[in-house]
Parts: structure tokens; C-alpha cells; sequence
């Protein structure tokens, strides 16, 4: 196991996961600053690895040619094949919403891993994705399947469903918070990266144990234009220069608001039974 993870991944590698509109792009376009490490928005490697996962399973009739030894030098193959440009020489973050799923998975392929679990109180995960939405008025999203005759209850609803953008993630997180491999995350709370941010990119490289670096949070770089307006929602990754907190009202219906106010479960620490690192 050891082996196969030195091989494959030199210098190491780490995930981004999480909750959506919480900062995830944000940090890794401010991770990249340092040369010694690679990030980026959400990647496809998770596609590939539960592709692969049900095409060992005994799904497929000839997975009886193929043990857990096999299974874990391929998935651990399609990391060190998606990023061999960049594991010579950096630290590598891949990006996904379902890592927070996959932890024991993880802990298998690469026992020092460690995830960065972006998050925000959630009523305003739902007003940035409802402001997208209201902001872009000539161009129907993706995120709805196109359909442009819902309402922002119909959208709200759709979001945090069990399959939903913000209800699939947040299911996830709840799995990895509240289960075995729990002290491998870290929640990185979007209101500290966008207000402390010195502070919170400190406690990533204490959490990873990576040297510090100063990174410049007046001149932060990212561009996924081209993909955003592919999904027809343009903005959606979109990455300020500056880094700071701004403060505006919800365009929510105050009961809509009010009704996933409570669902911020890391807020209570009577909840964080395991223990689990908050910034």
C-alpha cells in the first residue's frame, strides 16, 4: 500500500471537497500561488475512479480474475495517470464533492491524505446559486437542467434533494464528519477564508504538514469562463482578485431562509462529537 502510494503520487496528494459556493475554487486558486503545490476546480477523477470501482465489482463476471490488490494499484494508477505532469514535482489537491463519501477509500489508496472540507452556512449556499441564477436572466443553467419555468422554491427544493447539487454534498460531508476516518478533514469555513485568510491558509499547511508559505491575498488568479459558459452559468466559478468577506442581504424568501438555517450542523459543537478540526 505504502509502496504503490510513493510511486504514484512523489510528492503527495491531498483533496478539496466538500459543500458547493463555499470556497473551494477560491482556495485553490489561492493553493496554486505556491509552486510547490498543484489545485484546481473539481476534476474528473472521481467519475473515473467509481467507474472503475463498479467495473471490478462482481458487477462484471470476470472481476473474479481481479483482487483487492489489483483494485487498488488501478485506481491509484488513474491518479498518477490524470496528474503525471504535476506529482514529479508538487503536492497535488484534487478537487470533488464526493471525497467527503470516500474516505475509507482514501485512507486505503493514500494513507497520509488529507481533506480540505469547504463550507458556509448554508442558507447562503443557496442565495449565491439563486443570485447566478437571477444574475444570468437570457441564459438557463445546467444546474436545472435547463428548465427555465421552476420558481425559487422549485430550485431550493431540486438543490437539497438526496441527489441535489447542495444535498448530495452536504450528505456526504455528514458521512465523513460523523464517521471512522473524520480526523483526516478539516472544515474550512468560507466566512474565515474570505475574512481571515492568512489564518486559514495556516491551518491548512499546519493540518497537511506542508511548510508555510506566504501567498498574496490582493492579486488572486482563476479563469474557468469557457467552462461556466458551457454549463450556461456563466460566473459560477468565477474568483475575485482581492480576497474579502462582503456582506449583503438574502435575496431568499425569508422562509425559505429560514427553513435550512439549522442545517449548518458544524456550527453546534455539542455535534462535533469526533473531535473534528474547525477554522
Amino acid at each position: 500500500m505504502e509502496i504503490l502510494y510513493e510511486r504514484g503520487m512523489k510528492h503527495g496528494i491531498h483533496f478539496i471537497s466538500g459543500l458547493p459556493r463555499s470556497g473551494s475554487t477560491l482556495l485553490g486558486a489561492i493553493l496554486r500561488q505556491n509552486p510547490r503545490l498543484h489545485a484546481g476546480m473539481s476534476s474528473p477523477v472521481s467519475v473515473l475512479v467509481t467507474g472503475l470501482l463498479r467495473q471490478m465489482s462482481q458487477d462484471n463476471e470476470a472481476a473474479v480474475f481481479i483482487d483487492d490488490a489489483q483494485r487498488q494499484a488501478v485506481l491509484t494508477s488513474v491518479f498518477d495517470a490524470y496528474y503525471h505532469r504535476e506529482h514529479p514535482t508538487k503536492v497535488v489537491f484534487d478537487t470533488n464533492r464526493l471525497w467527503c463519501a470516500k474516505l475509507a477509500l482514501l485512507a486505503a489508496l493514500f494513507p497520509r491524505a488529507k481533506v480540505i472540507c469547504c463550507v458556509r452556512h448554508v442558507p447562503w449556499i443557496f442565495d449565491s446559486i439563486e443570485r447566478l441564477v437571477q444574475r444570468n436572466v437570457f441564459e438557463p443553467s445546467k444546474i436545472f437542467n435547463f428548465d427555465t419555468g421552476s420558481t425559487v422554491y422549485a430550485r431550493v427544493d431540486g438543490l437539497g434533494s438526496g441527489s441535489g447539487m447542495v444535498g448530495f454534498a452536504w450528505n456526504a460531508l455528514r458521512e465523513g464528519f460523523y464517521g471512522e476516518h473524520s480526523d483526516r478533514m478539516l472544515l474550512l469555513r468560507f466566512e474565515t477564508l474570505t475574512s481571515e485568510p492568512r489564518r486559514a491558509l495556516a491551518a491548512i499547511y499546519d493540518f497537511i504538514g506542508e511548510p508555510q508559505f506566504e501567498h498574496d491575498f490582493q492579486n488572486v488568479e482563476f479563469d474557468a469562463s469557457e467552462f461556466d459558459a458551457r454549463i450556461g452559468t456563466p460566473g459560477l466559478h468565477a474568483v475575485g482578485k482581492v480576497v474579502r468577506a462582503s456582506e449583503r442581504e438574502t435575496i431568499l424568501p425569508p422562509d425559505l431562509f429560514r427553513r435550512v438555517e439549522q442545517d449548518s450542523f458544524w456550527r453546534d459543537p455539542a455535534l462535533n462529537k469526533r473531535g473534528v478540526a474547525i477554522v
